[in-house]
């Protein structure tokens, strides 16, 4: 290579960003005393600043120490960490709020440590207040807030002069209620927050669960009752907000209200809906909003999408059931054409298929053979499992029982 050529290489170089003086090149030996050393670049190396002994990784909101405090074994170690009762029930609250799923694992933990602490009429209007701001504040909470509220309902055993947690819970709930033509009338955050308490107390409505004298399951009249009046109030001042909220609470629990009027005998769906079509008729809401109630009416129209069979079990033929042959196999001539039970030929299609397959009767259909009888390998297989796996099984068993004993 000649000094020209080493040129060209430093020019080089410096287009692609390496000054020829870099350290980041390799040397070749020399081949002669006029060969210079030609620089071959090398990619930098990119160094990473993750490191093995980084602090754990925790999304935004998230309390490290509730889980440890709340898997704990008794109620004073889980509420040890905590200035106050009102701390600790909102960590839960708002736990749930991120993890639903966990509800079936931990409430009953959750309950235990209230009845623990949760011993003053004081203490148990402060936690029905604190679930009730959940619910109402809290987008997607109202559902998980009303099966706390009836899960509390049944265990917590603190019942004060003033109420139990129900009764003082259907009274925080009569406060708002009480409010609601004013509510329905007033600016859009305090219609966005009566909205939030309808939908709370439409779900309460769904999962508050009433316990008779005779052990019989009910649902709560009062809330029954209330729906109704609140129905009324959104339509009686017919904007968009309102109209959309009446929308979601027939949507949730149109078909349930029915059935409880229809067993009293009265008729109040069907002034619900005349109501709807007058508000569609006559009011000044928004083309979408009167969508909205049209597709209500229709779905109430076709029993709130549920479908009862109307007419005795029979059994199902190709002349009285349109799906007969929709879950029959569909089968494939030499040819690769598709046939089903509905073909004409089916039957004479079918036979030869069989008659096919009796000439493997050793194989399957996908091409696999088939064990049988005789086979040196299969006769002998020994059925009993080895002696570690079967005491890693039943290690296995036992502690799958341990952990749903606990």
């Amino acid at each position: 290579m000649d000094l020209g050529s080493h040129s060209s290489l430093n020019k080089h170089l410096q287009q692609t960003g390496i000054p020829s003086g870099s350290q980041d090149k390799v040397s070749v030996p020399d081949s002669g005393p006029e060969m210079a050393e030609p620089q071959v670049a090398v990619a930098p190396v990119v160094t990473s600043k993750l490191s093995v002994k980084a602090p754990e990784f925790y999304p935004s909101g998230y309390n490290q120490n509730f889980n440890q405090n709340f898997t704990d074994s008794s109620y004073e170690d889980r509420y040890d960490g905590y200035l106050t009762l009102a701390e600790y029930v909102q960590d839960f609250l708002n736990h749930l709020t991120e993890q639903p799923g966990c509800f079936e694992t931990e409430i009953e933990q959750f309950a235990e440590t209230l009845n623990g602490c949760v011993t003053a009429d004081e203490a148990l209007q402060e936690l029905v207040e604190l679930i009730y701001q959940q619910a109402t504040s809290v987008p997607n909470f109202s559902y998980i807030g009303a099966r706390l509220c009836n899960y509390l309902s049944h265990h917590l055993t603190i019942s004060p002069q003033t109420g139990n947690f129900r009764q003082l819970l259907l009274q925080r709930c009569r406060t708002e209620y009480e409010n609601r033509d004013e509510a329905t009338k007033g600016d859009e955050t305090t219609r966005k927050q009566f909205h939030a308490f309808v939908l709370f107390l439409a779900e309460l409505y769904l999962n508050l669960e009433i316990k008779g004298t005779k052990g019989q399951v009910t649902r709560a009249e009062i809330l029954q009752e209330g729906l109704r009046e609140l129905l009324n109030a959104l339509f009686s001042n017919p904007v968009d907000s309102n109209l959309i909220c009446a929308v979601k609470l027939l949507k949730l629990t149109g078909s349930v209200l029915e059935d409880a009027w229809k067993e009293k005998g009265r008729n109040d769906m069907e002034e619900v809906i005349q109501r709807i079509e007058n508000v569609v008729l006559d009011a000044n809401c928004s083309r979408d909003v009167k969508h909205m109630l049209l597709k209500l009416v229709e779905l109430r129209s076709s029993n709130w999408g549920r479908v009862h069979g109307s007419s005795p079990h029979t059994e199902a033929t190709p002349e009285n059931d349109p799906n007969y042959f929709m879950n029959e196999p569909t089968f494939y001539t030499s040819d690769g054409v598709p046939f089903t039970a509905a073909d004409p030929d089916y039957q004479e299609k079918y036979q030869e298929l069989l008659e096919r397959e009796d000439l493997f009767p050793d194989y399957e259909e996908n091409g696999t053979d088939l064990p049988g009888s005789g086979d040196p390998y299969f006769d002998d297989i020994d059925d009993e499992m080895d002696p570690e796996i079967e005491e890693a099984y039943e290690k296995f068993c036992l502690e799958s029982e341990h952990k749903r004993e606990q």
